[in-house]
């Protein structure tokens, strides 16, 4: 096991309670991603704290998705309508109300289309991907 120093140890801890505060901030704000912010913060607390890990891993709420994400790279289905339907409203509020050219809205829609499919195609927990 790679031994960390104090200092690269504190660091990550302070990213990874950091990360959980954001997250946990996106509970109240709408648009603010929360599991997102879990999944950057499971490896800051697997680099500082085991303790924090598990009480991550097992917490009751975030637990089961980052697990499977950590096991399969799986996303829950809820999980995939919620990201599309939260890009599809920041795309049009970002149409709204910065009024793009055609070719910045289109490189926008493009990178936002890119990510819905990537999220579409990841697996989804308890569904064989297998064909």
């Amino acid at each position: 096991m790679l031994r960390r120093g104090p200092v690269a140890r504190s660091s990550w801890l302070v990213l990874g309670l950091s990360l959980v505060a954001v997250g946990f901030v996106g509970i109240f704000v709408p648009l603010l991603p929360t599991t997102d912010f879990m999944l950057l913060a499971l490896p800051c607390f697997a680099r500082s704290s085991p303790r924090l890990e598990a009480w991550l891993l097992g917490h009751p709420r975030f637990g089961p998705g980052l697990r499977a994400w950590r096991e399969t790279g799986a996303v829950p289905r809820h999980a995939k309508v919620a990201a599309c339907i939260g890009m599809t409203a920041g795309y049009g509020l970002f149409w709204l109300h910065v009024r793009p050219n055609m070719g910045l809205a289109l490189a926008v829609a493009a990178g936002m289309l890119a990510a819905a499919i990537w999220i579409i195609r990841r697996p989804t927990p308890g569904i064989s991907n297998e064909g």
